[in-house]
């Protein structure tokens, strides 16, 4: 896959400019993982190589940047949560609309430094970036449909991780089931060490009042979100597995196909059903050492049916207002999406080697919660 590329000759002279030592471990197990049980088309093989280079070359410039710099506590985050593909783009889309909040956008994240200091620079940086997404749509057409991403948009922090190689990206990227099995024990105290700095480096130009995030993975890692990040919030959104797993498995699926030159559609049921039942697992211990108003907890179905309702009560949960105008800009925003026509994102469980009962089985406790 990377015809053989071993993990010096990838970091090349990175080596020594890039903080603490916490990524050769993953970065082995992930390399090593991809070039067993992958073949990668021409596409894939560049592509995989280069987004592992370019992160690192990002943490390079961040940490050249802040390595002699004391600087000062971000602002406060609310962290949205749950399993993925469980409506949490949705409600984080619809938080964002809150002046209060800021989140990174797609384009800070792939493209942060050196920092922009004109509307051209800005314009000029997301350009790049949705000429490169346009052409990943070229590659996964379906991408669109599944979650559509523009350079201006806000954006999750799996790709904020990805500077530490411990990120769900490369799950949907390449069957990698050793660096799956890494990723479901490892600290990632590591990780949100630097995703602070991050945070810090984009408040170099102007400090919000709260950050807004986003990751699926982060319901499994909410002591080490706490130790980065002691007055962090959470606003949780629950759905039935059924419909997270098997949506999870059709976006990996489709990724896959833009890299590989084939896919094992059992693997990847085998895969997403293990490692989010873990992550899941996880999170529901760790939340029950939360305070009351540091966690929202919404039902996906009753959010669907009325966003506006839900948001507001998450809001009086965890202590937040929402003003007039934010509400009025959540109203057109969802008059907007009602007339948007949307591709449809088709998928069954069968063609992943699972049933509503055996996703059931397996998240028989959480189920029985009756969250959603």
């Amino acid at each position: 896959m990377f015809g053989k590329v071993t993990v010096q000759k990838m970091l090349g002279s990175l080596e020594g400019q890039l903080g603490e030592d916490d990524f050769t471990q993953p970065l082995e197990i992930l390399v090593n993982s991809a070039n067993k049980n992958n073949e990668f088309n021409l596409f894939g093989s560049f592509a995989f190589k280069n987004q592992l280079k370019d992160r690192l070359r990002v943490r390079k410039e961040i940490y050249k940047l802040t390595k002699d710099l004391r600087l000062p506590e971000p602002a406060d985050p609310i962290f949205v949560t749950g399993l993925p593909r469980s409506g949490t783009t949705f409600l984080f889309n619809l938080l964002s609309l809150d002046p209060n909040h800021r989140s990174p956008l797609y384009w800070e994240i792939m493209n942060p430094l050196p920092l922009v200091k004109t509307s051209q620079q800005k314009k000029w940086r997301q350009n790049k970036i949705n000429f490169q997404l346009k052409f990943a749509r070229t590659i996964i057409p379906k991408l669109r449909a599944m979650h559509h991403i523009r350079g201006e948009t806000p954006e999750e922090c799996m790709l904020i991780a990805t500077m530490n190689i411990r990120s769900i990206v490369y799950l949907c990227m390449a069957d990698v089931p050793e660096y799956a099995e890494y990723l479901k024990s490892c600290s990632f105290e590591s990780v949100f060490l630097w995703h602070k700095r991050f945070l810090q480096v984009l408040e170099m130009t102007e400090k919000p009042k709260r950050w807004l995030l986003k990751d699926p993975s982060h319901i499994g890692h909410i002591p080490e979100i706490l130790s980065a990040y002691p007055n962090a919030k959470f606003i949780n959104i629950h759905r039935d597995p059924v419909e997270s797993i098997g949506s999870f498995c059709s976006l990996t699926k489709n990724v896959r196909l833009g890299f590989t030159k084939s896919v094992n559609n059992e693997r990847i049921g085998e895969m997403v059903l293990d490692f989010w039942r873990h992550k899941l697992y996880k999170g529901m211990i760790d939340k029950e050492n939360l305070h009351s108003d540091q966690i929202a907890n919404i039902s996906y179905y009753q959010f669907i049916n009325n966003p506006i309702s839900s948001v507001k009560k998450a809001y009086s949960k965890i202590g937040l207002d929402m003003d007039i105008k934010t509400e009025n800009g959540m109203e057109e925003y969802l008059a907007k999406q009602k007339n948007l026509k949307k591709e449809k994102h088709s998928y069954t469980l069968e063609e992943f080697g699972l049933t509503s009962k055996i996703v059931e089985e397996r998240f028989q406790e959480y189920i029985q919660t009756k969250a959603f």
